[in-house]
């Protein structure tokens, strides 16, 4: 009986082992290392690489904190767990989860001084500050790239078969010129050869016969418009249409017949002459004084 009972006991074992899923720790030397390790494994980090940040940590939180104890204290373990191995390709494990780790170390410690909760916050601030765990998962793999985004069907593609099929080349016929498609966008013209063209040497028609007026609107007349200046017109009277005069400005009188000499020249002449014989009178009388 006592023979079955431990045969059974050894076959449940040996299914236990073989279900559970083995783990490794992973241990850095220190807190800024870089960690090697499957999805999932425990990272541990090595109490003695932690000794003089808990030491000035001490220092620095004026509580009277024997800070040789408090680092002395941190290392009992021998390793702190810290995290495990990230479900990506790379991951950290933050300063802050070492400092949490390195306070519970320190828990009940003599050397936290006369306000331990002060000095752990100044031990954790000191390490947060400068560790930093980088892991790497050996094991990780990329997920598969995202499906490709189907593409939208052509209008009337689905609509009984009237829009363009792939790979027969038939294309819908264009919009007819001058129509809209949708909005307000305007086709261009297919041809332009309703547009008259000149050929070189040949006199240029008429502008009515080369762009012909387009057909009047309905309730709109041409405004009727006036030459200036027409026969039979009397002068201030405004034209057909409204249309008037700009200004008051009177045509300039008719040129002289050439040889002609004007008043303005003869009074510049006279004026001339009055001057030289003022002149030489001075000079005359200067020199016979």
């Amino acid at each position: 009986m006592a023979t079955a009972i431990a045969a059974a006991a050894t076959g449940g074992g040996i299914v236990v082992a073989g279900t559970a899923t083995a783990t490794t720790t992973h241990q850095a030397e220190s807190c800024t290392s870089t960690v090697n390790g499957n999805i999932g494994d425990p990272v541990t980090v090595r109490a003695e690489s932690l000794r003089d940040l808990v030491k000035r940590g001490a220092q620095e939180a004026g509580t009277l904190a024997l800070a040789d104890i408090a680092a002395h204290d941190v290392t009992r373990d021998g390793a702190l767990a810290v995290g495990q191995v990230p479900n990506a390709q790379n991951g950290l494990v933050s300063g802050n989860s070492i400092a949490d780790a390195a306070a519970g170390a320190l828990k009940g410690s003599l050397g936290l001084g006369l306000n331990s909760s002060k000095t752990i916050s100044s031990i954790k601030n000191k390490i947060a500050g400068s560790c930093g765990i980088s892991v790497v998962a050996s094991d990780y793999e990329a997920p598969e790239s995202e499906q490709p985004i189907p593409q939208q069907p052509a209008p009337g593609g689905n609509n009984g078969g009237t829009g363009p099929q792939p790979g027969t080349g038939n294309l819908p016929d264009p919009l007819p010129s001058g129509s809209t498609g949708s909005g307000d966008t305007t086709v261009p013209q297919r041809s332009y050869d309703n547009i008259p063209v000149v050929p070189p040497g040949i006199p240029a028609p008429p502008p009515g016969n080369r762009y012909p007026g387009a057909a009047p609107v309905p309730g709109m007349q041409a405004p009727e418009v006036g030459v200036l200046g027409a026969p039979g017109q009397q002068q201030g009277q405004p034209v057909s249409g409204d249309v008037r005069n700009a200004g008051n400005a009177d045509s300039l009188a008719a040129p002289e017949a050439p040889g002609t000499v004007q008043m303005p020249m003869l009074l510049a002449v006279i004026a001339l002459a009055g001057v030289s014989a003022a002149l030489v009178r001075t000079w005359v009388v200067r020199k016979a004084t």
